[in-house]
């Protein structure tokens, strides 16, 4: 497991591993930027450092999670499947009983004591300190990623705040659209955290401190956005995935820490009572997501690094940098939902469904019904509520192929008989709901039938080949000279 200290750190990675393209030619924040990363990632292309970035210092880096291996990666691991098992063991940690469990439980405990953030006195991210009328977000090469934004918007931040009553902190990734030098929007989602501690300093009366970093290890950049639990830090998440310390400083004008390798970091607040109209932006959805009225974040202070990089995501029609930090959040936390729902063979959330629109989970059916129980069973699992559309198949389909996923739906569906219907929250961003936050959401299941289900026919067999056959095949395809003519052809079989 290798821990970046910061994001200079990562950069240098990606650069050794040939994962980083650094773009000289002189390019503008304003849609340049996005049109350059979009045709790149699109072709599966590396991570952009844009040295040159016209009217501003700071480079921009883009794209830096864009691919499963950038992933693994970012969080130091060769094996993303493997990791997502100890993140399940490590959360699910027994009482021992006996001297083997005991000694099991050593290496993690010697983990947890690595988990839990570390504070420090000094920080690269406080080299540069503007206070009050000094604080100029101009300065900073914000992105406007798509023509019809309502703006430039800060798109990889790391908000923190903390609960006003309890102190329990909250650090989440929601997009910020600059509206003058010093304040910006804060969408603050009402499923997520931060907009729970906004809603109680509200109830309150109080001013909420809010401070965003900026640039953090990409550890800490990934633990703002997982689906973890409410009483689970982020920072200690990403202590866990780093096997080291987050290292903390004390923000100068807020009561809050930030990490302190950060490379910008905007501290400030949030009144109660106090919106305004936010967007449009071009959502990861590939839509442009309505305008509409969001807190304002008023800054009063903002800091750097002498050396800072501006990071970004641009997110809009999949595949974007995005659709693979999901893929990543959905083989990290598969291990955790099988301890609750151990008839899960596997899960696949389609790129194409952008996250919350579709799952294929496949199962190891036991009982009439069984479908149904796990498709009401993943909606009351935390930010598996968005999920609009879950089709359940047999435990033998490969739900991670597509092709196969769909002649299994289209074969093995009766729609009257197979699709139900239930209501209950969606995500923000589902513009087909007829009301924000509320809508329908759709199960559909693929499973062979029973005759405890009502079903009275044979179920037919799949076809396939004998075993002897294609071992005999297998013998002989070298003399047929089928390969040969594809290569000469270009054709693929």
């Amino acid at each position: 497991m290798i821990a970046y200290r910061n994001l200079q750190e990562f950069v240098e990675r990606l650069s050794a591993e040939g994962e980083l393209l650094r773009i000289k030619e002189p390019v503008s924040p304003d849609l340049e930027i996005t049109e350059i990363t979009d045709r790149v990632v699109k072709r599966g292309g590396p991570a952009l450092l844009f040295e040159r970035v016209k009217g501003y210092d700071l480079p921009v880096l883009t794209n830096a999670f864009g691919s499963m291996r950038r992933m693994s990666l970012a969080l130091g691991v060769s094996d993303l499947e493997a990791l997502g098992r100890e993140i399940s063991d490590f959360l699910q940690v027994e009482a021992p009983d006996s001297l083997f469990k005991k000694l099991k439980l050593v290496p993690k405990l010697k983990r947890l004591a690595n988990m839990f953030p570390k504070m420090v006195s000094k920080a690269p991210c406080q080299e540069i300190i503007l206070k009050g009328d000094e604080v100029d977000l101009l300065r900073l090469p914000v992105l406007k990623c798509w023509p019809k934004d309502g703006g430039p918007f800060i798109t990889l931040p790391v908000v923190i705040t903390k609960h006003p009553e309890t102190g329990v902190r909250n650090a989440g990734m929601y997009r910020m659209q600059v509206f003058d030098k010093n304040t910006t929007g804060m969408h603050w989602h009402t499923h997520k955290g931060g907009a729970h501690h906004f809603r109680v300093a509200e109830r309150l009366g109080q001013r909420l401190p809010v401070a965003v970093a900026i640039g953090p290890d990409p550890a800490v950049t990934y633990a703002a956005t997982a689906p973890l639990p409410e009483d689970v830090d982020e920072f200690v998440f990403a202590g866990f995935l780093r096997g080291k310390p987050v290292e903390l400083v004390k923000c100068i004008t807020v009561p809050l820490e930030v990490p302190a390798e950060s490379q910008i970091v905007l501290e400030g607040y949030v009144e109660p009572g106090e919106r305004r109209l936010e967007g449009p932006f071009g959502d990861h959805t590939g839509y442009y997501s309505l305008p509409d009225y969001y807190p304002v974040f008023h800054i009063t202070c903002m800091t750097m690094r002498k050396d800072a990089i501006y990071p970004a995501t641009i997110v809009g029609r999949p595949p974007q940098e995005d659709c693979y930090m999901a893929k990543a959040t959905e083989r990290l936390f598969l291990p955790l939902i099988k301890k609750t729902l151990p008839e899960i063979v596997d899960m696949n959330l389609p790129i194409e469904g952008v996250f919350h629109n579709l799952a294929f989970v496949s199962i190891d059916k036991r009982y009439p019904g069984h479908a149904r129980k796990v498709a009401c069973a993943l909606w009351g699992l935390g930010q598996m509520m968005f999920t609009k559309i879950i089709v359940i198949f047999d435990k033998e389909v490969n739900v991670q192929d597509l092709s196969e996923c769909l002649w299994r739906l289209g074969n093995n569906v009766d729609p009257a008989r197979d699709i139900f219907f239930v209501q209950g929250p969606v995500d923000a961003l589902d513009h087909a709901s007829p009301y924000p936050f509320y809508g329908s959401k759709m199960a559909i299941d693929a499973t062979r039938k029973w005759p405890e289900e009502g079903f009275g026919r044979d179920w037919p067999e799949v076809i396939e080949m004998t075993p002897e056959v294609k071992a005999r095949i297998d013998k002989l395809w070298s003399k047929l000279g089928v390969e040969k003519f594809l290569e000469r052809t270009k054709r693929d079989l």
